[in-house]
């Protein structure tokens, strides 16, 4: 049995216990009172702790029901410090909560699923990184910024500082760079994760009814009002609303925007009664939007109040260093489970590196969507690109450089990930089934020879 703890026999521990357990957490440290520590804070908090012995491998901690999050020292090189860096290889996902090693803090690895906790430790922090660890788990894979360049990683640190906080977010960048993902991202990380996230596009609705969607009317508020209607900011009671292209929103509703921004309360057109709102508000916008302010077509008291969180998406051409692994992701997403039989060359690659990009992640999965079907399986090669893809050069060279060495590991990844999936979903079978082979085969529509040898290659306990 993996865990180990002392017994504490006071009030709050008793209270606790009462209480349905918020969820396992794993303890990989050599300090041993810090450790101790951790345990009787993680009860206190409804958590339970979870402490192995020294010499537990990786294989058993992962086999082990039920951790939602681990918190260790990422940097120790001792037993414990090589078991948390093997488990952190075999599920990427699992968040970790990582203690800074001998007093310093350090760089963490790639994946946005690894915190620092501070020391000495704070109850607030720790319970703010532990609902964040749990949201995560949920959000990972509906919502995720692919990539490891140096911008992207940028923009996930920023996700992460504000997601805790109901400030307002500006986002900006070209179309097509995933505005949108990093308003969802936000929201589901964020105390909100629970409540609506409501999408408005304020350059895709006239302006004369613009107001009636964000705001709602009352039954003969004007001609065709024939029922109430609720708006957007009703809508996102208690979430997030997402103000799509703010920068396209005309002067007379920045101003009814801006009051209902100052005193969280509006009515619906028709009516005198005024409601309360408690929203969180996410807006985004291609526009350069101080430009748009000197020339008179913002309102600079709106911007002001928008832009308190500023959050700039680069443009793909900008961080083509992660195109390998954004075509990795759009294959999954547009192939399924033949992607490893679709892949690009490293002449194809270079090619795309040297692209503009105009439309971004967009107009990319668009092309990679086109030669799905074009070219179902097989190599994707020069001559499979349409032409506008073979003109000017204009990517950074050292990136285009990080791209080839990335392609060269690109098609053992894409290997590598769905053998993963393919791993999780036995798991997650199993469990379902309570180990009964035959029941986990049908859940995953199989023979049960077939799972039977999946089993053995995988070396699935």
């Amino acid at each position: 049995m993996l865990f180990r703890s002392r017994t504490h026999f006071d009030i709050r521990h008793t209270t606790a216990a009462m209480m349905a357990s918020q969820g396992k957490v794993l303890i990989l440290d050599s300090d041993a009172a810090r450790a101790s520590d951790l345990c009787s804070r993680l009860r206190f908090l409804n958590y339970e702790p979870v402490i192995p012995p020294a010499d537990v491998s990786s294989d058993a901690l992962a086999r082990e029901r039920g951790i939602a999050v681990v918190i260790g020292d990422m940097q120790s090189d001792d037993s414990l410090g090589r078991t948390l860096n093997e488990l952190k290889a075999q599920q990427p996902s699992l968040p970790c909560l990582c203690l800074p090693f001998r007093g310093e803090r350090r760089g963490q690895p790639d994946g946005g699923t690894n915190w620092t906790l501070d020391l000495p430790l704070k109850k607030s922090q720790l319970t703010r990184l532990l609902r964040r660890a749990a949201r995560y788990q949920g959000s990972e894979r509906r919502h995720r910024l692919t990539g490891n360049s140096t911008s992207i990683r940028r923009v996930r640190e920023l996700i992460e500082q504000v997601a805790d906080f109901d400030t307002n977010v500006l986002v900006t960048g070209q179309s097509g760079t995933g505005k949108e993902l990093v308003a969802r991202t936000i929201h589901d990380l964020s105390d909100r994760s629970g409540q609506p996230f409501v999408p408005i596009n304020c350059g895709a609705i006239p302006a004369d009814l613009l107001e009636s969607e964000l705001f709602g009317h009352t039954r003969g508020a004007f001609t065709g009002a024939i029922s109430d209607r609720t708006g957007r900011f009703e809508l996102a009671e208690g979430g997030t609303l997402f103000l799509d292209e703010i920068g396209d929103m005309s002067l007379d509703m920045q101003v009814k925007l801006l009051r209902v921004l100052q005193e969280r309360s509006f009515e619906r057109i028709g009516s005198n009664k005024t409601q309360q709102c408690d929203v969180r508000i996410i807006a985004a916008t291609h526009r350069d939007l101080p430009a748009a302010v000197a020339a008179g077509e913002f309102r600079e008291d709106l911007y002001y109040r928008l832009n308190v969180f500023p959050i700039e998406m680069p443009p793909l051409y900008k961080r083509v260093s992660d195109l390998p692994q954004l075509l990795q992701e759009l294959l999954i997403q547009h192939v399924g489970d033949n992607a490893g039989s679709l892949r690009v060359s490293p002449q194809a690659l270079r090619i795309l590196a040297n692209y503009s990009w105009p439309g971004n992640i967009r107009e990319l999965s668009n092309l990679v969507e086109r030669l799905a079907i074009i070219k179902p399986q097989g190599i994707i090669e020069v001559d499979d690109l349409p032409a506008k893809y073979c003109d000017a050069s204009i990517a950074d060279p050292g990136e285009t450089n990080q791209v080839s060495e990335a392609m060269q590991l690109s098609h053992a990844n894409l290997k590598d990930h769905l053998a993963a999936l393919e791993q999780d979903l036995i798991r997650q079978a199993f469990e379902a089934a309570d180990g009964v082979v035959a029941q986990a085969a049908k859940l995953l529509n199989m023979r049960r020879t077939t799972l039977v040898e999946k089993i053995r290659k995988y070396h699935i306990h």
